[in-house]
């Protein structure tokens, strides 16, 4: 397991390009206030939003979670247990005043991007533009 990428996933740094590209500008694994050993995907400190962006099989997707066959009340007592701190990080964080929103890996990251610039803008920080998958330098496709 300690080769199992757990930073600088695929799917964030997706969503992490979009973001910059729409001049939203965060913070990357900053440790979650008042809890030791846990961290924050992506983190808008000011408007304290909180972004994770889980992967299926660790998080517990509804849709993509697999159970493994080998080993399988040792894994499933580990995947319960990281779905319980994902819940209890989530309940801590919007108890302290955060606003938190968790993703899952296969979820289009174009979409993830205009959720997050969403909210940060309902949040009264954002830039006028919003998230676009088509525009210059993000490697999206045109739209047709």
């Amino acid at each position: 397991m300690s080769r199992q990428v757990s930073r600088d996933t695929a799917p964030e740094l997706a969503v992490r390009r979009l973001l910059h590209a729409a001049g939203l500008r965060y913070r990357l694994n900053v440790p979650v206030p008042g809890i030791r050993r846990r961290t924050i995907d992506i983190t808008f400190g000011k408007d304290r939003i909180a972004v994770f962006m889980d992967g299926c099989f660790w998080h517990g997707c509804p849709q993509h979670a697999t159970q493994p066959k080998s080993n399988a009340d040792w894994w499933r007592t580990k995947l319960d247990k990281n779905m319980t701190r994902d819940h209890e990080t989530t309940r801590h964080l919007e108890e302290s005043g955060w606003t938190v929103l968790r993703f899952w890996e296969h979820e289009d990251p174009t979409d993830v991007a205009q959720v997050i610039a969403d909210v940060r803008k309902s949040a009264g920080r954002s830039p006028d533009s919003g998230v676009s998958g088509s525009q210059p330098g993000n490697g999206a496709p045109e739209p047709q």
